[in-house]
């Protein structure tokens, strides 16, 4: 029964994860991404200043960035709202 209502919690923490929003960011802001709990790219920003300096490798790599950090931040909350539900026991396929 406790693990039926873990399961539940657990449906129930993952949905609301995936309609969460997180933001990363790189070169002090120039470049920001927004990622979904499902780790998809909701919107990107890219400061003008970036775009005219015309460096495109760099822009690629802020880019890079902005969205890896998006993401890990929605991995590590993912991960802390599991671990709130199973009480830390790690229940493989979840993350």
């Amino acid at each position: 029964k406790q693990a039926n209502q873990m399961q539940i919690k657990m449906k129930k923490a993952q949905e609301e994860l995936a309609k969460r929003e997180f933001e990363g960011s790189a070169g002090g802001g120039v470049v920001k991404a927004v990622v979904t709990g499902e780790h998809m790219i909701a919107s990107l920003a890219i400061d003008a200043e970036v775009v005219k300096a015309g460096d495109a490798e760099m822009l690629q790599d802020l880019i890079k960035v902005a969205v890896n950090d998006a993401v890990q931040k929605a991995k590590k909350t993912s991960q802390e709202e599991m671990e709130k539900i199973t009480g830390g026991l790690g229940v493989p396929g979840l993350f």
